[in-house]
């Protein structure tokens, strides 16, 4: 089965663990590390529950519940490795509603090409409007094409 298959098949398989325990798929991803093949699954808490984050408790037990169905359908004929992580504290925006969603927190930018000078910015993410993300940090307001961003993630503010 092909690559892109397992990952919806996985995704299917997850449907109704995730909506009886108040999760969504973030990301799933499969493929060849080394000679090793991972498939890796991250649950993400969805943008109005109370918590924020997925905690370990919540990654081990959906660990245990993938790890039998896959097991019961033999989906994945040749060896892997299975994970289940958290996005983390410093997880990519990838959806449209990640913008609005992390409106107001601290992100770090990555460009393609250089834009004012830089191919680097941190600020506080402002909102994403018909393709321009929007910061603001101490040199103000900047506001960078979308289909220039190589990866935006959040920053780790202590």
């Amino acid at each position: 089965m092909a690559k892109q298959d397992i990952t919806v098949e996985v995704s299917n398989l997850l449907q109704d663990y995730l909506k009886e325990n108040n999760l969504e798929l973030y990301k799933i991803e499969y493929k060849k590390e080394g000679p090793e093949w991972v498939l890796r699954v991250y649950p993400d808490k969805p943008a109005d529950a109370s918590i924020e984050y997925v905690s370990i408790d919540e990654c081990e037990a959906l660990n245990r519940y993938l790890s039998e169905k896959l097991d019961e359908t033999d989906l994945i004929e040749r060896s892997y490795n299975l994970e289940v992580c958290s996005p983390g504290l410093d997880r990519e925006l990838t959806k449209e509603t990640d913008y609005i969603r992390f409106a107001g927190r601290q992100v770090e930018i990555k460009t393609y090409e250089q834009i004012n000078g830089s191919k680097n910015f941190e600020g506080v993410l402002l909102g994403k409007d018909d393709g321009i993300v929007k910061i603001k940090n101490d040199s103000g307001e900047t506001e960078i094409p979308s289909d220039k961003i190589s990866k935006i993630n959040l920053a780790v503010v202590f």
